[in-house]
């Protein structure tokens, strides 16, 4: 199955499980009336509508390049995580509103033992979810669908807080159901910053991980007349990873030859990262050792300036 129909797969599985899970907890909290049932209803609702979010921006960021866009739309995905943050921060304002009033009035929780079942049912589809987008991930590398898979992971220890609240609930211990809600709650927002966080790294261009920057400099290092590299740039826009460097070789080497050296290096980061834009600037030694130079001394000249100016402080 291509990267396409992998995303295009998942984007529409996220959706029907988000929608089953609406209907399914309706029914659960009208029946029983638990806040922290309600509370896990209110996610449901925002989780259909940042799968239908993701439903539109993923499809978008795979739209190719364009005359108005050279790099692609990949960041759609990032602003669809972004989206997501938000949604998922409005989700927990509506159950603190209807949380905070049972701390002082608790309401007694009814029919628990319909709610416990039609919560296992529910972490039966979140967890079919979570365990097939998680293969999506490893395969497409997808912003968007790990931002989903993330907030559904959530739902998942959700569900299982709810389950226990409706069982303390059973035995008459009402009180604890709200508290399970703000638990729930204080997840959730940590659920959010943790999408947020991924989201604005992506739209400011954050480098990729160092074990990646280091794959590409030992890809770049080992192969043949590569005598050294510098100036390693990367980042991630949807799928697509743009990596560019310096590539030194032999001041006497022939053009020809160190075009085919730099395709070679081209090729073996591909291999790494199949969906890479990888762009080469090929130095001849002796430049690079001299520009090497100019940027130690340039670094020397700061530090210096810098300790006179602390020193024109102190007196």
């Amino acid at each position: 199955m291509t990267y396409r129909q992998l995303i295009k797969l998942a984007t529409w599985a996220s959706v029907i499980v988000a929608l089953c899970l609406i209907i399914v907890k309706t029914w659960a909290w009208d029946q029983t009336q638990s806040v922290s049932l309600l509370a896990s209803l209110i996610d449901s609702i925002m989780d259909s509508a940042a799968s239908l979010i993701n439903f539109f921006a993923v499809r978008y960021a795979m739209a190719p390049a364009d005359e108005e866009h050279r790099f692609g739309h990949g960041k759609a995905e990032a602003l669809a995580g972004l989206a997501q943050a938000l949604l998922i921060l409005g989700s927990v304002v509506l159950l603190l509103s209807q949380t905070l009033g049972r701390l002082w009035h608790p309401v007694a929780v009814e029919n628990s033992t319909t709610g416990v079942g039609v919560m296992f049912i529910s972490m039966l589809l979140t967890a079919s979810l979570v365990l097939f987008q998680r293969q999506v991930i490893k395969r497409t590398q997808s912003t968007a669908i790990e931002a989903d898979s993330l907030h559904y992971t959530s739902d998942l220890l959700m569900n299982f807080g709810v389950i226990i609240a409706l069982v303390l609930a059973s035995y008459g211990y009402y009180g604890a159901d709200p508290y399970f809600a703000l638990a729930i709650g204080g997840y959730v927002i940590y659920s959010a910053w943790e999408i947020a966080k991924k989201a604005f790294h992506l739209l400011l261009d954050h480098e990729l991980s160092d074990v990646q920057r280091q794959q590409i400099t030992q890809l770049a290092l080992t192969q043949p007349l590569v005598l050294g590299m510098h100036d390693l740039r990367s980042r991630q826009s949807g799928h697509m990873q743009f990596i560019q460097l310096h590539l030194e070789l032999k001041d006497d080497m022939l053009l020809i030859q160190a075009h085919d050296v730099a395709d070679a290096v081209e090729e073996r980061i591909m291999s790494a990262f199949p969906h890479a834009d990888v762009i080469i600037h090929l130095d001849p030694v002796s430049v690079a050792d001299q520009e090497s130079h100019a940027q130690m001394e340039r670094y020397s000249s700061s530090l210096t300036d810098g300790a006179l100016v602390n020193k024109g402080t102190k007196l």
